[in-house]
């Protein structure tokens, strides 16, 4: 491993200190955070504030500068989440040996765009790009319960009948509502034999630098290898790996 510069190394660990909810930072709060000698502080943020990275924010105090929020579009601006999303199901398969999916929400529907298959030789059948209603499935559950109420009640009027996939899929609207409220309270959507009567789901969301839902991800797993401890461990880890995909949308925060 080629070794690493130091001065490059601690001018960034000065930018990473407004990864906090700090928007604005003094040289003596630098060089408490970073146990960093004044002289090289005070040079670090004057290379900084000249290459405007930094900027004064009055009273002696420093706030990210303009080249910053510059960089940060350009890395908005290249994101791929279909690219981004098979990459973290491909990690998140990895990890637990089941299928994962990443999928998003268009009316009453889920599209998935991305999907790792389980190691195991009794695995779910599915593809990237195919459609389901969004009712009957996990991630569609995580992203129905991202919506405004007002919004569901439109997609989703009284009285309306939902389609089955299985005898276990809800198929009224009063009901979805209920399981979108506990969905939305757990944080996690768990879906059991409604839209594959062989195979259970729990789904995460995915958010976006904005803080908004864009996508779920959701680990598959046949009811022969579906447990209570099973799905404990596997709540664990579609949180986290939905969780990294967020952060590599430009998330930075703590899913509520």
């Amino acid at each position: 491993m080629s070794r690493l510069v130091p001065a490059v190394t601690r001018a960034l660990d000065i930018l990473e200190l407004f990864l906090t909810d700090r928007d604005a930072l003094s040289a003596p709060e630098i060089v408490a955070a970073l146990q960093l000698p004044r002289t090289t502080v005070h040079e670090l943020i004057s290379t900084l504030v000249t290459r405007r990275y930094l900027e004064p924010a009055g009273n002696g105090r420093y706030r990210l500068g303009v080249r910053t929020h510059q960089l940060g579009s350009r890395y908005a601006d290249q994101i791929d989440l279909i690219s981004e999303g098979e990459h973290a199901a491909q990690r998140t398969s990895g990890l637990c040996e089941e299928t994962v999916h990443v999928a998003t929400l268009e009316d009453t529907s889920v599209i998935y765009i991305a999907k790792a298959d389980s190691t195991h030789t009794v695995r779910m059948v599915s593809a990237a790009g195919r459609r389901l209603p969004a009712h009957c499935t996990a991630v569609g559950k995580m992203l129905l319960a991202s919506l405004p109420h007002e919004r569901l009640r439109q997609l989703y009027p009284e009285g309306r009948t939902l389609t089955a996939m299985t005898p276990n899929s809800v198929t009224d609207p009063a009901a979805l509502f209920v399981e979108l409220a506990e969905t939305q309270h757990r944080g996690v959507a768990i879906e059991e034999c409604q839209s594959n009567p062989d195979v259970s789901c729990i789904a995460a969301p995915v958010l976006d630098r904005t803080g908004n839902v864009v996508a779920a991800m959701s680990i598959s797993v046949p009811s022969i290898r579906w447990s209570g401890q099973r799905r404990a461990e596997l709540q664990e880890l579609v949180i986290a790996g939905a969780a990294e995909l967020s952060e590599r949308l430009g998330f930075r925060g703590t899913v509520s």
